[in-house]
């Protein structure tokens, strides 16, 4: 999409490498200081201790060592990095195979009744943004909503309402999503699970809200572009067997993270596994399994590098001694608010840096290890924080004119940007209320 605003911001790469340049020069005028820490024996994470803030000998971080930070970003992220590939590889594949498709062709089309349509649609692209953080192979399906939701009466922003719209909810407030909450719960220095309970109640509530919204515009909607229609082919049993395939791992996983202190890596290994699963089933050998699962893993790689990126700015501040410095002046201003307000206000902070940054891990790499400081200085637990954090940041992500894989849902549907942001702007303020909501909770 040729979109204006769109030409006018750098590539998300460049930002972040920007983003460590302006780090560096930072590192030359910002003064050197550390806060004192204490090991918190329940997590085992070193939490700082607020009113500990004093100045240390300044140590300016140089070119060679700027740039040496970026592999090192890469290296330290590399747990998070794998899961990106092996899991978004494992989803990508399913979809080449064609079984997602007409999985959700089946499901659309077994029902009449406008609601019960839209309702189940939106779950079903909710549940799987909660789990995989589906996004990019959400592009594919877009025709097929738009001819569900032509056939219902209704236009496109419908169609993407149900889809993506749904799907970001999901995302947002997906207790075991390993792309948001998981990342920032990892940089938080929290478990994979913390607050599952309430993440759980946050994602139903955002979406029956979302669900809500939807239908109550659906009768507007009367954008109807000439998309050309195709026949509908129902899915089979071996597409059912092929998704069972891809959500089996998320129950071990649920189990050894529980029980088992499991993390990432475990993680990774389970869908390594489960990607010559699915290519087997869908009558693949294991050389053509391997070279779509290899493909699947290559759509990923972009999000995955720019974690390590993100990463290299707050290496490059530890090492000079100037990250304490950035967290003390940030929490400064808050020292006078309610502690609520201090935390509400990280919202719209991280909807702000969205734009400029659309990685959502990205953004978890390079704001959680500020943010979760910041909480520790104002009293409150560091979940708030993320809460924060998926609220502000991942919400956006149906918002933001530099999400470049929903810009290209708007051009395979023919929605004007202009347009879906009258519908989604409002839509996504009143799911954004469950987030808030979710942050006075844990207060």
């Amino acid at each position: 999409m040729n979109d204006p605003i769109q030409s006018r911001v750098p590539h998300p790469f460049l930002l972040l490498l920007y983003g460590v340049i302006v780090a560096t020069l930072m590192t030359w005028v910002i003064p050197a200081g550390e806060f004192e820490r204490t090991l918190d024996l329940e997590t085992g994470t070193a939490v700082v201790v607020a009113g500990t803030y004093h100045a240390v000998e300044a140590a300016p971080v140089g070119l060679m060592a700027a740039l040496v930070a970026v592999p090192r970003g890469i290296m330290e992220g590399a747990d998070v990095i794998a899961v990106i590939l092996l899991v978004g590889g494992a989803f990508a594949l399913l979809e080449q195979t064609g079984a997602l498709s007409r999985l959700v062709s089946s499901l659309i089309y077994r029902a009449y009744h406008p609601t019960v349509v839209i309702t189940g649609v939106s779950i079903a692209f909710s549940v799987l943004g909660a789990i995989e953080y589906m996004h990019e192979e959400i592009i594919a399906l877009v025709p097929v909503v738009v001819m569900l939701s032509r056939r219902l009466g209704y236009g496109s922003i419908t169609a993407l309402a149900m889809s993506i719209g749904a799907a970001v909810v999901g995302a947002a407030f997906g207790p075991t999503n390993p792309f948001a909450a998981g990342i920032a719960l990892h940089y938080a220095g929290l478990p994979p699970l913390s607050s599952a309970g309430l993440r759980l109640v946050t994602l139903v509530a955002g979406t029956a809200a979302w669900i809500w919204w939807t239908v109550r515009q659906a009768p507007k909607d009367n954008i109807k572009p000439d998309i050309p229609s195709s026949g509908t082919q129902q899915a089979t049993v071996r597409d059912v067997m092929l998704l069972g395939l891809v959500l089996v791992p998320f129950v071990p996983y649920v189990y050894g993270v529980l029980r088992l202190d499991w993390g990432f890596d475990e993680l990774s290994a389970l869908f390594l596994v489960t990607g010559f699963a699915v290519g087997m089933v869908a009558g693949l050998n294991v050389g053509e399994t391997m070279v779509q699962f290899i493909k699947g893993m290559e759509t990923m790689l972009g999000a995955a590098l720019l974690i390590g990126i993100s990463r290299a700015i707050s290496i490059v501040l530890i090492d000079a001694h100037v990250l304490d410095t950035v967290v003390y002046a940030l929490a400064a201003p808050l020292d006078d608010l309610p502690t609520y307000i201090a935390a509400a206000l990280m919202v719209p902070i991280q909807a702000l840096l969205h734009v400029l940054l659309p990685s959502t891990s990205g953004q978890a790499v390079l704001t959680i290890p500020v943010f979760a400081p910041v909480a520790d200085l104002l009293g409150m637990p560091r979940d708030a924080a993320v809460m924060a954090f998926q609220t502000g940041a991942v919400l956006t992500d149906v918002l933001s004119p530099t999400t470049g894989p929903f810009l290209a849902m708007l051009l395979a549907a023919r929605v004007p940007f202009e347009r879906w942001l009258r519908f989604a702007i409002p839509g996504m303020a009143l799911v954004s209320l469950v987030g808030f909501a979710a942050i006075a909770f844990l207060l």
